[in-house]
């Protein structure tokens, strides 16, 4: 398996970073994206790296927020044949901030209507090639980080919490153990880990690769996430977008060589 980083909060060189997340991963011979960022900087980012975005065979949209799905347009005018897979709960409705002063944060909106043929619906575990699955969030109240964290969805005239039900993890089975991946992981890591163990019990968790949604958290908040994921027995941790910078210093003194920070054009061979 090897993953590129096409969008992070840092660049490197010529390649621009922006407040976003896109890997490209090839595995058994299939090249898969997870994510677009929120412009078509990953695009660029892309061809500067040398990699055809128009050669990928399957693109996973790992939540609704569009810091993760704004380059769609651009990637599905590029690429004319792979999938996206996106959340069957996924709609136009996310907002940030207060309820009655919300921001929206959603999708670029009419862009999943205008390709809806080349959009697959999922909920639940689903395997979108051999050895490779999407498995949506099982636990219940999620909805209180949403409040916490000043996330919400619309519905009607309503503001009511995010439970993060348009959030999907992408998982890799691999001949080493598992490879999970969740983008912003908003319901925390370990929470993660242990509603893909369910699906996949007594397996080894090789590295779990995304963004920690820590970067507003205090320093007492991330030691205890950091705790709870030491627990998981996790081998591997790779991170950015956004964890925050602080939350990255505090974790990396527990996990110490077993954790690793994104760049644009970071590269991870597993």
């Amino acid at each position: 398996m090897k993953i590129t980083v096409l969008i992070d909060n840092i660049g490197k060189g010529e390649l621009k970073g922006e407040w976003g997340l896109s890997l490209l991963i090839e595995f058994n011979d299939k090249r898969f994206l997870l994510d677009v960022g929120a412009s078509d900087t990953f695009i660029t980012n892309a061809q500067h790296l040398g990699l055809d975005i128009s050669s990928i065979d399957f693109a996973v949209l790992s939540h609704a927020h569009y810091d993760h799905t704004g380059g769609l347009a651009t990637f599905l005018e590029i690429n004319k044949t792979a999938l996206v897979y996106l959340s069957a709960n996924a709609r136009e409705n996310c907002y940030a901030g207060l309820s009655f002063l919300s921001k929206y944060i959603g999708m670029p909106q009419g862009v999943i209507n205008q390709y809806r043929t080349r959009v697959v619906r999922v909920d639940g575990v689903v395997e979108i090639t051999d050895n490779v699955f999407l498995v949506s969030h099982s636990t219940e109240s999620l909805s209180k980080i949403g409040r916490r964290n000043h996330l919400y969805v619309r519905k009607g005239l309503r503001y009511i919490p995010d439970d993060f039900s348009h959030e999907h993890t992408l998982v890799f089975k691999t001949q080493d153990g598992l490879v999970l991946m969740n983008s912003c992981s908003h319901s925390g890591p370990d929470v993660v880990v242990n509603e893909v163990l369910k699906v996949f019990p007594g397996e080894r968790i090789k590295a779990y690769v995304g963004g920690l949604h820590l970067f507003r958290l205090n320093d007492k908040e991330v030691r205890s996430v950091s705790e709870r994921l030491s627990a998981c027995n996790v081998e591997m941790i790779y991170t950015g977008h956004c964890t925050g910078q602080n939350a990255f210093d505090i974790l990396k003194e527990d996990f110490k060589e077993k954790i690793h920070q994104f760049n644009c054009g970071m590269q991870i061979t597993m």
